[in-house]
C-alpha cells in the first residue's frame, strides 16, 4: 500500500485542473504515493474532465461544497494513508518535489506538519504570499512569513536554503501532515470553512508537542488567490474572524484576554484605514468578523483543551509597527 496520499481539493476549478493536474500527475508517481482529487460538488464539468483525461488519478466526489476544512478532513479519513499531503489546485509542482518531504517525515517521527518552499507562479524568482518559507504569528497573532511581510514579498536568493526551520505554521497550499498526529490534534476545524485552518491546526499540533517545519529542499509554485483574491471582502471577513477564533481556542482563558483586547484596538485601526480609503465593503467585513467571533467563541468553551503558551506561538514582533512605522520589508 502507498504511504502518501497527495490530495487536491477542487470546487469548480476545471480550468485550474487543466493547467496544473497534468504536471501534478507526471511528477507525483511511485510505489509510495497516490494522487487524489476530492471534488466539492463541482458543477463545471471538473469530474467528467478528470475521468476522461486523467483516469490514473483517484477521485472522491462529494455532493456539495464542504469547504476547505471538511473537504480535506473527509478525504483524509476515507483514504487513511500514513501521510496526507494537502495540495492546492493552483499549485505547480516540480520534478522530485514530494520525495524529500516524505523522507524527512520518515526520518523525523516528532514532526507533525511540513511544508516545502512556496514560490510565486507569476514570478518564480520570488516567494509566494501564502506560506513562502514558513509562517509565524506576531505578538497579537497576525500571521507573517519568512520571505513575506504584509505585501512585501522577498526575492528568493537562497537566503533560507539549507535550513530545516521550526515554524509556527506551515501553509495549506502544500502541506504534508502525519495522519495520526493530524487526528490527535483534532483535524481541520470545519467552523472556519476557509482561511487560516492550517494555522489553527499547527497551533494545536504544537500544543501537543509535535513539531511544525518548513524546508528548503523541495519547492512548488503557487498562483494564490484562486478562490478569493486579496482585498475581497469575504476573504477579509474570514481572515479577521478566523484569526480571532484561533487565538481564542488555542490560548488559555488566563492568557488570551489582554491579547484579544489589544487585537480589538488594532483591528479598529484596520477598520479606520478601510474607511479612509472609502473601502466600505472591507470595513464592514471587519465589523462582521468581530460580531461573528463573539457569537462563535462559545463553541470552544466546552470539552477538553490543550492550550499552548503564548511564547510557543507568538513572536515578539508587532508586524504593523515594523512595516508601516519602521518601514521594514522582512
Amino acid at each position: 500500500m502507498s504511504r502518501v496520499a497527495v490530495i487536491i481539493l477542487n470546487w469548480n476549478g476545471k480550468e485550474l485542473l487543466k493547467q496544473f493536474l497534468p504536471t501534478a500527475s507526471k511528477y507525483t508517481q511511485g510505489e509510495d504515493v497516490d494522487l487524489v482529487v476530492a471534488d466539492n460538488g463541482s458543477t463545471d464539468g471538473s469530474v467528467e474532465w478528470i475521468k476522461e483525461h486523467h483516469p490514473e488519478v483517484m477521485l472522491i466526489e462529494y455532493r456539495k461544497n464542504l469547504g476547505f476544512a471538511e473537504g480535506y478532513n473527509r478525504a483524509i479519513e476515507i483514504l487513511d494513508y500514513p501521510y496526507s499531503l494537502l495540495l492546492n489546485s493552483d499549485v505547480e509542482v516540480t520534478e522530485g518535489w514530494w520525495q524529500p518531504l516524505f523522507r524527512f517525515m520518515e526520518e523525523n517521527p516528532e514532526v507533525g506538519a511540513l511544508q516545502p518552499k512556496i514560490k510565486s507562479y507569476r514570478d518564480k524568482s520570488r516567494f509566494e504570499y501564502a506560506g513562502a518559507a514558513g509562517g509565524f504569528l506576531d505578538r497579537l497573532g497576525y500571521p507573517y512569513c519568512r520571505g513575506r511581510l504584509f505585501d512585501c514579498v522577498e526575492k528568493d536568493e537562497g537566503q533560507y536554503d539549507g535550513e530545516v526551520k521550526d515554524v509556527v505554521w506551515a501553509s495549506g497550499a502544500a502541506l504534508l501532515v502525519r495522519t495520526d498526529m493530524f487526528r490527535r490534534a483534532g483535524r481541520l476545524d470545519p467552523h472556519f470553512f476557509a482561511h487560516m485552518e492550517e494555522i489553527d491546526l499547527c497551533c494545536r499540533m504544537i500544543a501537543r508537542g509535535f513539531r511544525v517545519v518548513a524546508t528548503s529542499f523541495s519547492e512548488v509554485y503557487h498562483v494564490g488567490g484562486a478562490s478569493l483574491n486579496q482585498g475581497n471582502p469575504k476573504k477579509t471577513y474570514l481572515n479577521f474572524r478566523n484569526n480571532l477564533l484561533l487565538l481564542y481556542k488555542n490560548l488559555s482563558p488566563e492568557k488570551r484576554g489582554k491579547i484579544l483586547l489589544k487585537r480589538r484596538l488594532m483591528d479598529t485601526l484596520a477598520f479606520g484605514m478601510f474607511v479612509l480609503k472609502l473601502d466600505f465593503r472591507n470595513a464592514w467585513s471587519v465589523i462582521r468578523a468581530h460580531n461573528d467571533f463573539r457569537k462563535m467563541r462559545k463553541l470552544y468553551d466546552e470539552g477538553k483543551h490543550f492550550y499552548v503558551e503564548p511564547e510557543q506561538i507568538l513572536s515578539d514582533r508587532l508586524i504593523a509597527v515594523d512595516r508601516y512605522l519602521r518601514r521594514m520589508k522582512k
